[in-house]
């Protein structure tokens, strides 16, 4: 068997993160921006998590960065009395991802 060659290995191309879809019921608007989130530099992997209820009300969808987790940041998504957890793994900084979340929230 022969190595492979700079000719013969093809370029890796680039790949968008990946959303994960574990539950069936979101708050409403929030996949479109989750799937313009994973095609950011630097996102591996989105998982919208647990949605819940919660007393305050929010008139327009939030997403915030909550707490960093091993690989990346736990996110709260707010839109009216509902709430819901994401999970972002991810290579960025906090700081970043915050500058991202804002851009695909102007979207």
């Amino acid at each position: 068997m022969t190595k492979p060659t700079a000719d013969t290995r093809k370029a890796t191309p680039v790949k968008d993160g990946r959303l994960v879809w574990n539950h069936s019921t979101h708050i409403p608007g929030l996949i479109p921006i989750l799937e313009r989130l994973c095609k950011l530099d630097g996102i591996q992997t989105v998982t919208p998590g647990q949605l819940g209820r919660v007393k305050g009300h929010s008139q327009k969808l939030q997403l915030r960065v909550s707490v960093p987790i091993r690989g990346g940041f736990k996110l709260i998504a707010r839109h009216g009395k509902s709430v819901q957890e994401v999970f972002i793994l991810t290579t960025l900084p906090q700081q970043q991802l915050e500058e991202a979340i804002a851009t695909v929230m102007q979207k």
